[in-house]
């Protein structure tokens, strides 16, 4: 059994307390970083590996504190969920490299991935902070957004269970510039942009240019237009690129750490 992470905490960046872990583990974080840098490239499979980030770390119920980024995506009784369908290609994709890191938990490996399919799109760099450990148990079904619904069950799920903010909502799913649904996976087909392997801002770009043929706009994203805190936000991203990326980074990391980070 590898030491990897200290009992002591250190302060780090936005008054986060942080696990120390090990030199050892640092390298073996940026290894698996370059490791992941060339597979995902190669495989173009950005967008999945986003999803399985997101889905492993939206689980988080701040009245709970249970669920959140903690590895528990490994069981078949999380892929299960109907959430989660598809989700195992990404797991057996990643697996061959993660065998490589056994000093790794599958908590940070997961969440690694998520970052490096966001890099290598063209997107912001995302703070990476390691030490999250594996959990055994996987969270109930049913925490995850339902893209059919509106505004106020994205604030029921981001707002009020995982403790994220209106602005994290929209940033977020600004994250849907990669990608696209899947008919057997979700009941929705199509992509939301007419790139799905570039990260940038034309998810705003396309959503407030209205419907058009090829492309997706799910319940969900239309919310956004008719919602008075919403919407400034969708227009603001749509027209200052960085904006978005700056904030996207910020939300980005804020998912990826729930429950893992203490202020």
């Amino acid at each position: 059994m590898y030491e990897t992470f200290s009992r002591v905490s250190i302060t780090v960046a936005m008054g986060k307390c942080y696990p120390t872990v090990s030199e050892e583990y640092k390298k073996a974080v940026e290894k698996c970083k370059r490791k992941l840098r060339a597979f995902i490239a190669d495989k173009n499979c950005a967008p999945l590996m986003l999803r399985l980030a997101w889905h492993s770390a939206g689980t988080w119920d701040v009245k709970t504190k249970t669920g959140g980024p903690f590895g528990t995506m490994r069981h078949k009784a999380e892929l299960g969920h109907a959430a989660n369908n598809g989700l195992d290609i990404a797991v057996r994709l990643l697996e061959p490299i993660k065998e490589q890191f056994p000093i790794l938990s599958y908590a940070d490996f997961y969440q690694l991935a998520g970052v490096v399919a966001v890099e290598i799109t063209g997107g912001p760099e995302v703070p990476f902070h390691p030490g999250r450990e594996d959990k055994p148990e996987p969270p109930l079904e049913g925490r995850l957004p339902d893209a059919t619904k509106g505004t106020d069950h994205l604030r029921d799920v981001f707002v009020k269970h995982m403790g994220l903010s209106d602005k994290d909502i929209v940033a977020l799913s600004g994250g849907h510039t990669l990608g696209r649904c899947h008919k057997e996976r979700s009941g929705f087909e199509g992509p939301w942009t007419t790139n799905p392997l570039i990260f940038d801002n034309t998810y705003f770009t396309e959503l407030l240019g209205g419907d058009k043929e090829g492309l997706l706009q799910l319940p969900s994203d239309k919310a956004l237009l008719s919602d008075p805190v919403f919407r400034p936000l969708v227009e603001k991203y749509a027209e200052d690129e960085d904006a978005f990326f700056m904030d996207y980074a910020e939300a980005h990391m804020k998912l990826s750490e729930l429950g893992f980070a203490e202020a």
